[in-house]
């Protein structure tokens, strides 16, 4: 059976497949991802064995170039559309599976090309806060304000529809017509289906109950890395007590051009040496201190048990990455789903929420102050035994069976 995965986001939406793949081949299924072509995702597939088809422009430059002028929009939704819709029907199979997340356009055409390829279709989202509920309100669109009268959940969601409705119905109508498929009055249900995967935790990320729709919730789809952390690091480690580390993966801080320093001299303040990630946002040290170690690309799952603290802007990966750690978390959220983790991270006691998205050295040494308690400390290890790792398998089989 070949199945199809497909997304167009950051790191944080195509480490999942890659973890979903691996158990997928190991079952016996052919596994093809449509991504975006960025170097480091092709990379992290290929070193599962998994065939990476590139679908759109470089999600990297895209965060980090000049913004899109806003009557790009719908040229870019359309491109994406169809891009995704080309490339899944290219390597789906009648009887198969796509199965697809990411932004909404690429779901789009996952969708419509499973449909005309005659495979099963699923939508899976990676945070709960993206599928309709009324124990959580919607992502807001800048461009697409909520109307200030509308305050319950349920009444958020049903205006929702519009709202997606207004950025995509177009684009994706046209294409489907233009392919001899139906157009859809809904495209948000239509694209979501009636029974969506929801892969996190459920510890983590719950689906809260009572709700409407029917949810597949897997668990968390975890890639197991056991690539050896450099030497280097490995001796920074060795050298004192345990360092905080320092990483906003995917995100380019635009609004925090000096949260490298602000970061550092938080954890000096209580001190603490740093491991810094340079991720998106090429952090690096502000000066030539023997007490800050800067990192690209490193195994987590190797590194964050080895820290005292891990501040992060709360996307999916890290959270459950610290979390299986036992390490205490400190999350300074900037955009759609980390507000949402942060707030988990507080409510379970494993860490603290930071109030806003651009951090000071009193800010962050505050929250980190609470983060470093035996409490906090003793609570992480504690959930640390609640969360399953076995997610990825359990999709794999419900997918395949």
């Amino acid at each position: 059976m070949r199945v199809v995965l497909s997304t167009y986001g950051s790191r944080g939406d195509v480490q999942p497949l890659a973890g979903l793949a691996v158990k997928l081949r190991e079952l016996g299924a052919q596994v093809r991802v449509c991504a975006p072509p960025d170097e480091e995702f092709a990379q992290r597939l290929a070193a599962v064995g998994v065939e990476m088809v590139p679908v759109g422009d470089s999600v990297r430059g895209l965060v980090n170039g000049r913004p899109p002028a806003p009557g790009d929009f719908p040229r870019r939704v359309a491109a994406l559309v169809a891009g995704f819709h080309e490339a899944v029907a290219a390597a789906a199979e009648p009887g198969g599976a796509v199965v697809a997340t990411g932004f909404f356009p690429a779901v789009a055409g996952a969708q419509a090309a499973a449909e005309a390829v005659d495979a099963r279709f699923v939508y899976v989202a990676l945070q709960p806060t993206m599928l309709p509920s009324p124990h959580h309100r919607p992502f807001e669109f800048p461009s697409q304000p909520y109307r200030p009268e509308l305050t319950g959940n349920r009444e958020l969601w049903e205006d929702n529809v519009r709202t997606m409705n207004a950025l995509f119905r177009e684009q994706v109508n046209a294409h489907r017509a233009s392919v001899g498929l139906p157009t859809v009055d809904n495209v948000r249900d239509h694209v979501f289906t009636d029974r969506p995967w929801l892969a996190t935790d459920r510890v983590l990320g719950p689906w809260p109950q009572p709700a409407e729709r029917e949810v597949v919730q897997t668990g968390a789809w975890l890639l197991a890395d056991e690539s050896p952390l450099p030497a280097e690091l490995s001796a920074f480690l060795d050298a004192g007590e345990p360092p905080v580390y320092v990483g906003f993966g995917s995100m380019p801080l635009s609004g925090a051009p000096d949260a490298a320093r602000v970061a550092v001299e938080a954890a000096r303040a209580h001190g603490r040496r740093v491991v810094l990630a340079r991720g998106w946002a090429e952090l690096a040290p502000a000066d030539g201190g023997d007490d800050c170690f800067a990192v690209g690309e490193v195994n987590q799952q190797a590194l964050f048990p080895r820290v005292a603290a891990v501040v992060h802007h709360g996307g999916a990966g890290t959270t459950t990455a610290a979390a299986l750690a036992g390490t205490p978390q400190v999350v300074v959220p900037q955009i759609v789903d980390q507000p949402y983790w942060a707030g988990r991270v507080a409510e379970l006691g494993m860490g603290v929420a930071h109030e806003g998205a651009v951090p000071t050295v009193g800010s962050l040494s505050a929250a980190l102050g609470q983060a470093l308690t035996p409490e906090v400390g003793a609570r992480a290890a504690a959930v640390a035994g609640e969360i399953r790792t076995d997610g990825a398998e359990l999709a794999a089989k419900l997918l395949l069976g």
